[in-house]
C-alpha cells in the first residue's frame, strides 16, 4: 500500500466527521442562505490568507538533504499566491463590503486552525504541514464543485461569486494527483505518522469551523 492510500485510508473516520457536518448538508441540497455563503467565505479568507505565510515557514525548515520537497512548496507557493484576494472579490460579488471581511476577526474555530499550524510547523516538524494540504485539497476537489452548483442555483448568484470554489474544485484533480506523488516520496515511518496524526487533527479542526459558522438556521433559533 502507497503511503498516500494509507494517508486516506487512515484519516477516513475524521474526513466524514468533516463531510457531516450539517452545514455541508443543507448547502448540498440547496437550503443555504446568502448569509451562510458568505459567512464560510469570511473563514475561509480568514485562513488562506495564511497559507503562503504557512509555506515559506515550512520551506525555512526543511533540511538540505531534501531539496525536492522544498522545491515542491515553492511549487504550492507559486500557486497559492493571491487566492485570499479571490475569496474577497467573491464576497463583494454577492454583494458584501469585503473591505469589512478584510478588518475582521476570524471565529475561534478558525484561529485555532491556523495556530496549529504554526505551532506544528515550528514545534514539531515542517512535514506536519502537509496533512493541512491533504485535508483542504482533497476536501476541495470531492465537494467544491458541488456545493458551488447548490449554492449558485440556490441563490442565483452570478458565476464571479464563485472564483475561490471552482478553482478548489474538480479541476484541482492534479494538485492532488501532485501530493500523491509528493507523499509517496516520504518512506520514513515516523515521519508517515506524523503526517498522519496532523491530517487527522486539520479534519477536525477544520470540520468545527464549518460546524461553527453563524448559519441562518442558528439565527433563526
Amino acid at each position: 500500500m502507497s503511503f498516500f492510500v494509507r494517508l486516506q485510508a487512515e484519516t477516513a473516520t475524521e474526513r466524514q466527521y468533516l463531510l457531516e457536518s450539517p452545514i455541508i448538508h443543507r448547502c448540498m441540497r440547496g437550503d443555504v442562505a446568502i448569509d451562510d455563503y458568505v459567512a464560510f467565505l469570511t473563514e475561509a479568507y480568514h485562513h488562506v490568507k495564511h497559507t503562503v505565510p504557512l509555506l515559506m515557514a515550512a520551506g525555512a525548515r526543511i533540511p538540505g538533504d531534501r531539496e525536492w520537497l522544498r522545491e515542491a512548496v515553492a511549487e504550492y507557493i507559486e500557486e497559492e499566491i493571491g487566492h485570499q484576494e479571490w475569496i474577497l472579490n467573491d464576497i463583494e460579488a454577492c454583494g458584501f463590503d469585503k473591505e469589512a471581511v478584510r478588518r475582521s476577526m476570524p471565529s475561534i474555530a478558525t484561529e485555532l486552525m491556523v495556530a496549529y499550524a504554526y505551532d506544528t510547523i515550528s514545534r514539531v516538524s515542517p512535514l506536519g504541514f502537509f496533512g493541512m494540504v491533504h485535508v483542504l485539497e482533497g476536501t476541495s476537489v470531492t465537494t467544491a464543485d458541488r456545493a458551488a452548483d447548490a449554492i449558485q442555483v440556490a441563490l442565483n448568484l452570478p458565476k464571479k461569486a464563485f472564483s475561490y470554489l471552482r478553482s478548489h474544485g474538480a479541476l484541482d484533480q492534479e494538485h492532488v494527483k501532485f501530493f500523491e506523488d509528493l507523499m509517496d516520496r516520504i518512506t520514513d515511518a515516523d515521519e508517515q505518522a506524523l503526517i498522519i496524526h496532523s491530517a487527522r487533527v486539520f479534519y477536525q479542526l477544520y470540520a468545527n469551523i464549518f460546524r461553527t459558522l453563524p448559519t441562518e438556521m442558528a439565527r433563526a433559533a
